[in-house]
């Protein structure tokens, strides 16, 4: 990773606020090492001594700062942007252009969809509570609690990258996927127009959910069961969400086929090669691409 950590403003190209740090700066922070040979950051408050040729976020009162008053803009679903979000906005295509020259704006919606509007959400106060006995983890709460503590004597700078470092990783892992499901959209696209029945069947896994649940294909709509290859041999085949992120399925497997394995579940299946059922009712695995399709149907009757 190509950040380093300075404490005179005047030998760094990246300026952010110090103190307590926050997952917005964070991961602007990694956004900037995806477009600089080397990232020199400062910590800093007092600008005095900065220049038009620095990355000035989340401190400030500028363009990458959003502390002024009133913030410095929202989304058309109301979330504000955090310095997180204005770095994405204005230099997340270029971000975008280090890895693939296709589909840039499909990428960077998608990155800012799921991922940086949470970020600027979390940081300005617009995660919705969710009331539980128990703590809900968030992305937000991991960053932060790489700030020193208060009973101990550690550099606080140091655990700033500390917590880049980790931010860097999932940055990574989040536009690699992202730009591998995007790749996916045609096939998917291909699969939902030739579905039949309310089944869809992919020559292979690729990511599918998301694509078939926001398909403009009317033919989307009434597809409750998706086929494809398992890596552990044989076919899966899943029943499709009601809404992204959703635990609810359209339709499950019946449920006298729950937790059934191997002869138990062929009998009342009458699928010969059928292998398992999972106890929610939301899988089955057979052998075959036949019997997937076979008991797909059956269960969608």
């Amino acid at each position: 990773m190509n950040i380093k950590i300075t404490k005179n403003i005047k030998e760094s190209n990246c300026v952010t606020h110090n103190g307590t740090f926050h997952a917005d700066e964070v991961f602007s922070t990694v956004l900037f090492s995806r477009l600089i040979p080397e990232v020199i950051v400062c910590r800093t408050s007092d600008l005095e001594d900065s220049n038009n040729n620095q990355f000035i976020y989340d401190v400030g009162g500028g363009e990458l700062d959003h502390h002024q008053f009133g913030g410095n803009g929202k989304r058309e679903n109301g979330v504000m942007y955090s310095s997180c979000g204005l770095v994405w906005k204005k230099y997340g295509k270029d971000v975008i252009k280090k890895y693939t020259n296709d589909k840039i704006d499909t990428i960077w919606e998608n990155i800012d969809k799921n991922l940086i509007e949470y970020i600027d959400a979390g940081d300005n106060g617009q995660i919705p509570a969710i009331e539980t006995d128990y703590k809900i983890v968030q992305l937000a709460t991991i960053i932060s609690e790489f700030n020193p503590n208060w009973d101990e004597n550690v550099e606080a700078d140091d655990r700033f990258i500390q917590a880049v470092e980790l931010a860097d990783i999932i940055f990574e892992n989040a536009i690699k996927s992202t730009i591998s499901k995007v790749k996916a959209m045609e096939n998917v696209e291909k699969s939902i127009q030739d579905s039949k029945d309310g089944v869809m069947i992919l020559d292979k896994y690729m990511p599918w959910k998301e694509i078939l649940l926001n398909s403009s294909n009317n033919k989307a709509k009434l597809i409750n069961f998706v086929i494809f290859p398992s890596n552990r041999g044989g076919y899966n085949i899943y029943t499709v969400p009601e809404k992204i992120g959703s635990f609810e399925s359209r339709k499950l497997f019946p449920k006298e086929w729950a937790g059934l394995k191997d002869k138990e579940l062929q009998k009342v299946t009458t699928v010969e090669t059928a292998r398992f059922c999972h106890n929610k009712c939301f899988i089955c695995a057979v052998e075959t691409k036949e019997d997937a399709i076979k008991i797909a149907h059956i269960a969608n009757s």
